[in-house]
C-alpha cells in the first residue's frame, strides 16, 4: 500500500486549517500553505480559536508548518500527500494545480476538498502521473466531529489510490469512508440539498414557522440539535446559496435543475448580508434583552423582521418525547394528523423518492447514501433506513398526493422493482457495517453470541476468549444491573475466557451513576442501602483492577463519574479519540465514590521523581482536576489531565473501538499478563498536605471563586488526598482510601444542599452552584 506519511494543505481557510489539525491529531506532520505565509499563519491561528475546538489537545497545532504559496511551494516536493483546498473557483484551482505538478514528487496522491467542481474537471491538462494520482477527498465541516470522508476517483485514477486514501482515512484519520461518484456536488450535499429546498417551499406557503420546522426536523426525527435553520446559520446562508446554484447549473436535467432553484427569500437574505452565524444574523439572531442577557429571535419571513422566539405546540411531537425507540417515533411522526405529518409527508415523502431515483447515478450503493447521511450529517437513520421504517407503499403514497418535481418522472425504477416484487423493504435491519472489522460488537450481538443479560448491561462472546461487557440501560447510567454484570464479567472470563473487554456502541460510554435511585434512596434515610451501593461498586472496580484476565475499557463519548472510574481501575484503556472523560460528582455536591478519588491520589504520589520530592505540586494537580470536575475535550486530553496513563491508547475511528480494544486484550494476553499486586503501601502527604489543599480551598471562597458548598466539598476531598487524619508523610493501603471515599461520600450525601444539587441536575441536565 502507498505509504502516507506527510501531507501538504494547499488553503489555509477555515477547512484546510481544520484538515491540517486533524491530520496533526494523527500524528501526521502537515504542510499548511496559502498565498503568503502570514496568511497561512493567520489561518491556522483562527482555526484554534474555532468553537466547537477543532484541536483535540492545545499543543496539536505545533506538528503544523506554515508558508507560501510564492515562498514554499516547494517544500511539497517531500509530501505523500497533497491536498487542495482553496477558493471554490475551477480556473484558480487548475492554475494552483499546474503548480503542484510542476513541484510535486513522481507517485506523491494529489487531492482537492472540492464539495462540488468535477474531479475530472480540475485536472485537465495535468501528468500522466498526477492524473493517475489524482482524486476528490470531501471532508465535511467541522472536519473533527463530522465522520464522512466522500472520496472521488476519477476513471484515471490508480485503485492504489483510492484504497491507500480508504485506509488512512478509516484507520489513521478515524473518517467514514465513502467512494462517490463524480457527479455534481457527490452524495451528501445532493440529497440533503433537496430536502432542503422542499423544506424551502414549506416555508413558503406560511404553514409552518421556523420554530416549527426545527422541532419537527431535529432530534424528534433523529437527526441534531440544529435541526434544519439553525444548521442553515451555521453552514452560512451563502455557502447554501452557492451548492443549491451549483445543483441548479450543473445536474444534466432541466426538471432537477429547477428544483434546485434558489428560492427567493435565501436571495433577500443574501441582499441584506444576512448570512447566518458569522454575520450575526440569518434565520435566528442572538440579541442582548434590557437586563443584558442574551435571547434568541427568529426571522418572520413574511415580514423580515426578528421577532421573539416563540414555543412549539405540535401535539406528535409532545406524544413523540415519550416514545425512546427510535424508528417507532419517526412512524407516528410521519403518519401524525397534524403539522408535524403534513410537514413529513409534504417534504420528507419527496426526498425519500429522488434519492431513490439518483442513488444509481450518484452512489455505488444505497448502503453507501445511508452511510454519507448519517456521518456527515448526523442522521440517526439514512434515507433507505427512512423508507424501510416508514413503509415503502406508504412513502409512494405520500408523494403521490404531493405531486410536483419527484413524482414527475414516476416511481423510481429501484422502488418500482421492489413493488412489482411483492417487496415491502430494502433490506432486512439497519445498514450493515461498512467492513467486517467494524461494529464486532453489533456484529456478535446479531450472531447470537449474548451469553448473559439484565435491564442493564449484557455480556458478549468477541470471539477469540474475549468477552465483552456491554451497558445499555439509559445514558449507560451505572446501577445495580450494571454492577452485577461487571462482576459476572470477570467471573466468566476468568472460568472460559482469556480476557474481558468492557465496552459499548452508544454514543456515551456511561454518564455516571444513576442518580436518581442515589437521591431516592437518601431521600427514605436508607443508609445502610447506599453504604452496600458504595461498597459494591467500589468492590466492581477493584475486581477489574486485579482481575486474573486482563481487562480493556473502551470508553467513549461521555466517559463521567462512575464511568470514568471503570476506565481509571482497567489494565489498560482503549478510548475513542472523542472521549470526554472526567470525575464530575463535584458538580452534584458529591465526591468520586467508586474508586475514582483513591486512583487519583495514588497515580499523583506515583509520579514523585523520588520518595523524598515534595509530593504537594503533584497531588494538587490532581486535586484540582477533580475538585474543578475537570472533563477531557479529548481522549488524548484525558492523558494530560492524569485519567489516562501512556500505556493506554486511542482509536480514531469510532466503529473500530471495540475491534481495538479486543486487540488489545489479546496483545496483554500475549505479553504474560499477571494481576498486578495488591497496593499495600501507597504514599501520602499526611497533615501538610492537607493543610495545603484546604488553604487553597479558604482562599478560593474568599476571593468568591466557591460557595460554602463548594468549601465543604473542597475540605472533604482534600481529607482524602492528603491521606486523612495523619500527622505526616506515611503510606496506606487502597482499601484505606477507599474507607474515606465512602465516608466522604455518605457525608456529602446527607447535605440537604448537595439533594438540591441532585434534583436540579436530574431535572436540568445542569449543575448547579449554591
Amino acid at each position: 500500500m502507498i505509504a502516507i506519511n506527510s501531507v501538504a494543505v494547499l488553503g489555509a481557510g477555515t477547512m484546510g486549517a481544520q484538515i491540517a489539525l486533524h491530520c496533526a491529531h494523527a500524528g501526521i506532520p502537515s504542510l499548511l500553505l496559502d498565498l503568503t505565509a502570514e496568511q497561512a499563519k493567520q489561518g491556522l491561528e483562527k482555526a484554534r480559536k474555532l468553537k466547537p475546538d477543532p484541536q483535540f489537545t492545545p499543543d496539536a497545532y505545533t506538528l503544523v508548518t506554515t508558508g507560501g504559496f510564492d515562498t514554499h511551494i516547494d517544500l511539497i516536493a517531500g509530501c505523500d500527500w497533497i491536498l487542495e483546498a482553496i477558493v471554490e473557483r475551477l480556473d484558480i484551482k487548475q492554475q494552483l494545480l499546474a503548480r503542484v505538478d510542476d513541484k510535486r514528487k513522481p507517485g506523491s496522491i494529489v487531492s482537492s476538498n472540492t464539495s462540488g467542481i468535477p474531479i475530472a474537471a480540475l485536472a485537465e491538462g495535468r501528468s500522466d502521473d498526477f492524473r493517475r494520482h489524482w482524486l476528490g477527498t470531501h471532508f465535511f465541516n467541522p472536519p473533527r466531529y463530522l465522520r464522512l470522508l466522500e472520496i472521488i476517483p476519477t476513471a484515471e485514477t490508480d485503485p492504489a489510490v483510492v484504497a491507500a486514501i480508504t485506509h488512512l482515512g478509516d484507520h489513521v484519520l478515524g473518517k467514514g469512508v465513502v467512494v462517490a461518484k463524480d457527479t455534481p456536488n457527490f452524495i451528501g450535499n445532493h440529497i440533503a440539498l433537496y430536502g432542503v429546498a422542499r423544506t424551502l417551499e414549506a416555508l413558503a406557503t406560511v404553514k409552518y414557522t421556523i420554530e416549527e420546522v426545527d422541532a419537527i426536523t431535529g432530534p424528534a426525527l433523529g437527526r441534531p440539535g440544529s435541526a434544519t435553520f439553525r444548521t442553515m446559520d451555521i453552514a452560512g446562508i451563502d455557502v447554501l446559496a452557492h451548492v443549491m446554484r451549483n445543483l441548479n447549473e450543473r445536474l444534466p436535467n432541466q426538471a432537477d435543475r429547477a428544483a434546485f432553484a434558489v428560492p427567493p427569500l435565501i436571495d433577500e437574505m443574501l441582499k441584506r448580508g444576512w448570512l447566518g452565524e458569522k454575520t450575526g444574523k440569518g434565520f435566528y439572531q442572538r440579541r442582548k434583552n434590557a437586563a443584558n442577557e442574551s435571547e434568541i429571535w427568529t426571522l418572520d419571513p413574511a415580514t423580515m423582521e426578528y421577532r421573539p422566539k416563540q414555543s412549539v405546540r405540535i401535539p406528535s411531537i409532545e406524544a413523540g418525547r415519550a416514545i425512546d425507540d427510535l424508528p417507532e417515533r419517526v412512524r407516528m411522526l410521519f403518519n401524525a394528523k397534524d403539522k408535524a405529518g403534513e410537514f413529513l409527508r409534504t417534504t420528507l415523502a419527496p426526498t425519500l423518492i429522488y434519492t431513490a431515483r439518483v442513488t444509481p447515478e450518484i452512489a455505488h450503493s444505497i448502503d453507501d447514501v445511508d452511510r454519507v447521511m448519517r456521518w456527515g450529517f448526523g442522521w440517526d437513520l439514512g434515507p433507505f433506513e427512512l423508507f424501510d421504517v416508514l413503509g415503502v407503499r406508504e412513502v409512494v403514497a405520500a408523494a403521490q398526493a404531493v405531486g410536483g418535481h419527484a413524482m414527475a418522472a414516476g416511481i423510481p425504477p429501484m422502488v418500482q422493482s421492489m413493488l412489482e416484487g411483492g417487496l415491502t423493504r430494502f433490506r432486512e435491519g439497519l445498514v450493515p457495517p461498512a467492513a467486517p472489522d467494524l461494529q464486532i460488537l453489533r456484529r456478535s450481538k446479531e450472531a447470537g453470541r449474548v451469553i448473559k443479560k439484565n435491564a442493564g448491561a449484557s455480556l458478549v462472546d468477541l470471539g477469540d476468549g474475549v468477552i465483552c461487557v456491554e451497558f445499555h440501560s439509559k445514558m449507560n447510567a451505572i446501577g445495580g444491573d450494571t454492577v452485577q454484570m461487571l462482576n459476572a464479567g470477570v467471573k466468566e472470563a476468568a472460568k472460559s475466557a482469556q480476557a474481558l473487554v468492557v465496552g459499548n456502541d452508544a454514543p456515551n460510554f456511561s454518564a455516571g451513576a444513576n442518580l436518581m435511585l442515589v437521591l431516592l434512596e437518601a431521600q427514605e434515610g436508607n443508609w445502610d442501602e447506599i453504604d452496600m451501593m458504595i461498597r459494591a461498586f467500589q468492590q466492581a472496580t477493584m475486581a477489574l483492577r486485579y482481575s486474573p484476565v486482563p481487562v480493556v475499557v473502551a470508553p467513549a463519548g461521555l466517559t463521567l463519574g462512575g464511568g470514568a472510574e471503570i476506565a481509571l481501575h482497567a489494565d489498560r484503556v482503549q478510548a475513542a479519540a472523542e472521549t470526554y472523560l472526567g470525575l464530575v460528582e463535584v458538580g452534584v455536591g458529591l465526591i468520586p465514590g467508586g474508586g475514582g478519588t483513591k486512583e487519583m491520589t495514588a497515580r499523583a504520589m506515583a509520579r514523585l521523581p523520588t520518595p523524598q520530592s515534595d509530593p504537594l505540586p503533584y497531588v494538587q494537580q490532581a486535586f484540582e482536576t477533580v475538585a474543578l470536575a475537570k472533563v477531557s475535550a479529548s481522549g488524548p486530553d484525558a492523558l494530560r489531565l492524569g485519567y489516562l496513563a501512556p500505556t493506554d491508547s486511542f482509536t480514531m475511528n469510532r466503529e473500530r473501538l471495540i475491534a481495538d480494544a479486543k486487540a488489545k486484550a489479546l496483545e496483554r494476553v500475549r505479553e504474560g499478563y499477571h494481576p498486578p499486586a495488591p497496593r499495600t503501601a501507597i504514599p501520602v502527604g499526611g497533615e501538610s498536605v492537607t493543610a495545603a489543599l484546604k488553604l487553597g480551598v479558604h482562599l478560593a471562597w474568599r476571593a468568591g471563586r466557591a460557595s460554602d458548598h463548594d468549601a465543604l466539598i473542597g475540605r472533604k476531598l482534600a481529607h482524602i488526598f492528603g491521606g486523612g487524619n495523619l500527622p505526616h508523610a506515611t503510606t496506606v493501603t487502597e482499601q484505606y482510601l477507599l474507607d474515606l471515599e465512602r465516608e466522604a461520600f455518605m457525608s456529602l450525601l446527607g447535605e440537604r444542599k448537595t439533594l438540591e444539587r441532585i434534583q436540579h441536575t436530574l431535572k436540568t441536565g445542569k449543575p448547579l452552584r449554591n
